[in-house]
């Protein structure tokens, strides 16, 4: 650890953290609010849309609690894996969690002897037309804008910009 900064960890997630984990999505207004069973869906290796769930938690020293602070969710469709979900608490962003998350996403998604991974070829996702920091977050990690969904959102209703990182 450098200063008093806290450690971050990632790992993948359990059913333990889904409370944290819906409780940071309920923060975050820009996050997908997903009921409880679809976590749990994403935790069930027999799902029929394969999942890599991913939590982020600082480890505050060795008598402190660990807690989860934020969390990433994609989906495996070969030959493109779709980022369904990332969210970072607030008291926790901007310290670089979102970055390790989506490294930590990549990372299982080029494993090698997966064959699920062995398919994936891009990482896809969309956002909001009006979301400048995520589309800037994004821009920075080397996605690129591939189009345009029209009203995809509702509650406000809004466009989505597709985005695309290849894997190869």
């Amino acid at each position: 650890m450098i200063g008093d900064a806290p450690q971050v960890l990632i790992r993948p997630m359990r059913a333990g953290d889904l409370e944290a984990v819906m409780s940071i999505a309920a923060s975050v207004n820009e996050a997908p609010q997903w009921p409880r069973a679809a976590y749990l869906s994403a935790l069930n290796p027999g799902s029929t849309v394969q999942r890599i769930a991913q939590v982020a938690e600082f480890a505050e020293g060795p008598k402190q609690p660990v807690q989860v602070v934020g969390f990433a969710v994609a989906s495996l469709l070969g030959p493109q894996a779709e980022l369904e979900s990332i969210a970072i608490g607030k008291a926790a962003q901007r310290k670089g969690i979102g970055r390790t998350l989506i490294s930590a996403i990549l990372r299982e998604l080029r494993k090698a002897g997966d064959p699920r991974a062995d398919e994936v070829q891009e990482l896809v996702l969309e956002v909001r037309t009006s979301n400048l920091r995520a589309l800037g977050f994004y821009g920075s990690l080397g996605f690129l804008q591939t189009g345009l969904r029209k009203r995809y959102y509702a509650a406000p209703e809004e466009d989505a910009v597709l985005m695309s990182l290849p894997l190869a």
